[in-house]
């Protein structure tokens, strides 16, 4: 009996029905083989006394060092009512756009503005008119062979541009104008993919705050918008009415490209806002600062009457460089570009001859009504010189906001990130200026044309960015905000 008692006692789990129960620690027992007296080990023996005290004070030590513990779910803080009141209110939240969805949002504005790029030097190489036909599917696959490239070469013998400007153009010149056509075309089909996908899988998981499915299915239907006007763009050069028209030259609308240029560009601001928008107001959520500050409070700053003029001054400012960009569709449209190749005169003089701005040569009705706006849309000379004009007065304004943001009272209200967007918008201005002149001094070379178009965007994306720094945090950012310092004031 002793013996089996020896033996429970080496194996302490088992012992005294101590296996199933879950009220005692399981801490192994400080006690091994070798501290059993060799006389207890012995078969025969039954009523040592010196094994019974022994087994005694075994018994009691294996008891004392099994504490009570307490089950997880019985524990005093399971019914803390300040964690209930928690997991109530994190249960009745609004939804937060977490970080992916900024992420993706920035990588889809970056690929707008390759697009953007693209496109512009698409223009300037006169390649827009390579491919005369627009399937949307089966023309993301180019021409595999030699019986592929001569019937697209047939086709582009048929256009317009081919006739009046291009027939000596030999088929390995026409692959590189159509490879030019084709990439722009490919990547705007990959913008749709990939900024559809993605938007259908976060509305599915539900990680969009209430407002984006609106905003966000507004972009996707303009990127298949987009596509459409793009094709209804290109057909208009390609259309057999400019061989009856005297001195004509086959060019796309400048109409149109300016409607195309400028959706693209309402859409990269669209997507790179939001984006902004939504990685600010997680960062804000969970504790960080607003807009580069731990100390500012957001509604006193942005309730300041000094504050609030900035604000519309950037908005202004904003729309003053998306305006400015449209009126470069214009030129790029008309090539007018090509004209005055001198800054800051114009044949000599600060403006043309008003004969050259306004000619009733452009002019349509037999009573000269609409002499005015045509000039100012199509007469290259006006064209030019409205873009100047425009170019001056976004630097001159541009200077402006950021001398007024150095005052020292201004500089003490804004927030950093406003501050620095300011300085971005600033720096960016003088850059965009100097490509500006070497594009018109250059005759358009098609590098520097390409980076003055891309330098109004970077333009715009630090006046985007300069808004979202001023902009206050979203409804969802700031209720989790609330909950999370409740939750941290209370210690869980």
């Amino acid at each position: 009996m002793q013996l089996s008692l020896v033996n429970a006692l080496l194996r302490p789990r088992a012992h005294l029905g101590l296996r199933a129960s879950r009220t005692f620690s399981t801490a192994p027992v400080n006690f091994s083989r070798r501290t059993v007296p060799k006389s207890c080990l012995a078969s025969e023996v039954t009523s040592s006394p010196l094994c019974n005290s022994w087994l005694y004070r075994r018994c009691y030590s294996v008891v004392a060092q099994r504490k009570p513990t307490v089950p997880h779910s019985l524990k005093p803080q399971f019914f803390s009512a300040n964690a209930f009141h928690g997991a109530a209110q994190a249960s009745q939240l609004p939804v937060l756009a977490p970080p992916a969805v900024g992420r993706w949002l920035l990588f889809s504005s970056a690929m707008v503005f390759a697009v953007i790029v693209v496109g512009g030097v698409t223009r300037l190489t006169e390649s827009g008119l390579s491919i005369t036909e627009w399937k949307p599917i089966t023309g993301i696959i180019p021409p595999m062979n030699a019986e592929d490239w001569s019937v697209e070469f047939e086709k582009y013998k048929a256009t317009p541009e081919f006739k009046l400007l291009n027939h000596s153009i030999t088929l390995d010149e026409f692959k590189n104008i159509f490879y030019m056509e084709w990439s722009h075309r490919v990547l705007g089909r990959l913008i749709g993919i990939t900024f559809v996908v993605p938007l259908a899988y976060f509305g599915l998981r539900k990680k969009l705050t209430t407002s984006m499915p609106i905003q966000l299915t507004g972009m996707a239907l303009l990127i298949g918008f987009q596509g459409f006007l793009g094709w209804y763009m290109v057909k208009s050069g390609l259309e057999d009415s400019i061989m009856d028209t005297p001195g004509a030259v086959p060019r796309v609308s400048q109409y149109r490209l300016a409607a195309h240029l400028g959706t693209a560009v309402v859409l990269y601001a669209g997507m790179l806002g939001t984006g902004l928008a939504a990685i600010k107001d997680w960062r804000y959520a969970r504790g960080g600062s607003w807009s580069g500050s731990s100390t500012m409070n957001w509604q006193n700053v942005l309730s300041n009457p000094v504050v609030k003029r900035f604000h519309r001054l950037s908005k202004g400012l904003s729309a003053l460089v998306f305006l400015t960009a449209l009126s470069g569709a214009f030129v790029a449209g008309l090539d007018a570009g090509l004209l005055y190749n001198e800054f800051p005169l114009m044949g000599g003089r600060l403006a043309p001859p008003m004969d050259e701005l306004f000619s009733f040569a452009y002019a349509k009705n037999a009573d000269g009504s609409d002499i005015w706006w045509r000039n100012i849309f199509e007469n290259p000379i006006t064209v030019q010189f409205d873009h100047r004009v425009l170019a001056m007065t976004t630097y001159l304004s541009t200077c402006l906001l950021f001398a007024y943001s150095r005052r020292p009272a201004i500089r003490a209200l804004l927030p950093p990130f406003a501050s620095k967007s300011v300085t971005a918008a600033f720096a960016m201005a003088n850059v965009q200026v100097l490509l500006g002149l070497a594009t018109l001094l250059y005759l358009v070379p098609v590098p520097i044309a390409a980076a003055h178009q891309a330098g109004s965007i970077a333009l715009l994306s630090t006046m985007v960015h300069l808004l979202v720094s001023l902009r206050r945090p979203g409804l969802a950012a700031q209720a989790w905000r609330k909950v999370g310092m409740q939750t941290k004031g209370s210690g869980l």
